[in-house]
């Protein structure tokens, strides 16, 4: 039977549903691809008032100091020596709405909100240094697979599973997902990553390279999957009672900030795609550059005025840092905006959580729920000869990068060792240990049990086969096991 072509929401044919309109294989995604503006502003607008995803969470406020000297690689105030910011951070789990259980297995987020003097700069990122996809116009199609049917309601392993098996960049994140990451200690005792690549340009002009990575100075500490089943059961709110009550305690858990730095012309002949959001740069290549050390001391006054309202977007950057042609990002500089004007509100920085301690000048007026505003005198449009402000490309240290190319909806360029399941295999072999590679399997195995299709349960056996062989015949050997197991019941 034939599918039907898929179209926008006015019936327009779609050229493809799996990668974005770029210049050139490597270059910009282009703000008039209007079916992925559609598509993600659609998808922004589907539920109201909690978030679509990372719904269920929490936070509180602290303080980041540097302590190393990056200022050889960005001119960004915030990371400067001896620079001290003041912070809000927001933990949360990616897949369950508010109500759900904080020890689900999921990937979390972990969120920083930096209000430096130069304005205010978000790292938005998780628990894990890799996703599931890398081409935002396929972000609405996974959140939907791992949400709920719309019949029944519930949650379907068929439908993860197709999605997954369908979308093979997804094994290294579903690797981490099914590991012991999948189940932290609490938010205290986990690492976080701003997992795409970003741009930094110090004050010369030169450009870098960079992706970021906080270690718990807690340490990193997992939960076995029966206690967090367990923990399910008797304490939806653990995660979030754990980090309020530990800082009443008066025991503030802090992180360490680093960063991997690649020069800019290696990232146009590294081994990997270093704008591919399922890839990691091995620390072999480059490894870890102290910045500093962000704490957090001070739980909020009001959890929905200041950790419900907080805004987080990977769009809100500084002088000295700056995005790169990784797509996702791309795109979730225009979605994660986006998204908060709809839930929040228009002037949602106008609040106080969100509100930058920099001053704010531009010509924005109006819109729901506004409250600040300029004087009478002061001009609503540029240009101007009433003394308005003006734009300084000096001062904002726009970042770049070359591109020539037409404009065509392609994946990106392969470099030499690229592939979906390459660093999903060498996760599993090479840095889960014994014990962790067994409770990978025993994961693995209940998950890909839950599913009913026989095309997608086989799919999900060749997805794992391809991550290492070994793995894939033990799942499979499991399966067969539990078909037999479940069979002699019925006989008996």
């Amino acid at each position: 039977m034939s599918t039907p072509d898929t179209t926008t929401q006015t019936g327009t044919p779609v050229a493809s549903d799996e990668h974005s309109l770029a210049a050139g294989r490597d270059g910009a995604i282009a703000l008039h691809d209007r079916y992925l503006v559609e598509k993600l502003a659609q998808f922004n607008r589907e539920r109201i008032p909690e978030r679509i995803v990372h719904a269920k969470g929490g936070g509180a406020f602290g303080e980041f100091v540097v302590t190393g000297d990056v200022s050889a690689y960005t001119r960004a105030a915030v990371f400067q020596p001896g620079a001290r910011t003041e912070t809000v951070q927001r933990f949360s789990s990616v897949a369950g709405e508010q109500g759900s259980p904080d020890t689900w297995r999921d990937v979390r987020g972990f969120s920083v909100k930096f209000y430096t003097t130069e304005g205010n700069y978000d790292i938005v990122g998780n628990n894990t240094p890799v996703f599931f996809i890398r081409d935002g116009i396929k972000f609405p199609d996974f959140i939907h697979s791992q949400k709920r049917l719309p019949g029944s309601g519930l949650r379907d392993a068929d439908m993860q599973w197709d999605f997954w098996t369908l979308s093979p960049e997804s094994a290294h994140q579903v690797t981490y997902l099914m590991g012991d990451r999948g189940l932290p200690r609490s938010w205290r005792h986990m690492p976080g990553f701003g997992s795409h690549t970003y741009q930094w340009i110090n004050a010369a002009g030169e450009r870098f390279w960079v992706k970021y990575h906080f270690d718990a100075l807690q340490g990193n500490v997992e939960m076995s999957s029966e206690e967090a089943e367990a923990i399910a059961g008797a304490d939806a709110d653990y995660y979030r009672r754990d980090l309020y009550e530990a800082i009443e305690r008066g025991e503030y858990p802090s992180w360490k900030l680093s960063v991997q730095v690649m020069p800019y012309e290696d990232a146009k002949t590294y081994r990997f795609n270093p704008f591919d959001l399922t890839k990691v740069w091995p620390h072999a290549d480059y490894p870890l550059i102290e910045v500093g050390v962000h704490t957090l001391n001070r739980n909020p006054e009001n959890f929905f005025a200041q950790i419900e309202q907080a805004a987080f977007s990977p769009a809100n950057t500084v002088p000295g840092i700056d995005i790169s042609p990784d797509r996702m990002l791309q795109a979730r500089v225009f979605s994660y905006p986006d998204a908060q004007r709809y839930r929040v509100g228009t002037n949602y920085n106008q609040i106080p959580v969100n509100a930058p301690v920099a001053p704010v000048a531009n010509y924005s007026q109006d819109g729901a729920q506004r409250h600040g505003f300029n004087s009478p005198s002061t001009p609503v449009y540029a240009p101007n000869s009433k003394g308005g402000p003006t734009a300084d490309a000096a001062a904002a240290g726009v970042g770049s990068w070359e591109s020539d190319g037409e404009l065509v909806r392609t994946a990106a360029t392969l470099h030499a060792e690229d592939d979906d399941f390459g660093q999903a295999g060498t996760l599993y072999r090479e840095v889960f240990d014994a014990a962790a590679q067994e409770r990978f399997l025993k994961t693995i195995t209940g998950a890909v049990g839950a599913v009913q299709s026989p095309e997608i349960r086989e799919r999900a056996i060749a997805y794992w086969t391809q991550v290492d062989a070994e793995l894939g015949a033990a799942l499979r050997r499991n399966l067969e096991a539990d078909v037999e197991a479940v069979a002699a019941t019925v006989d008996a």
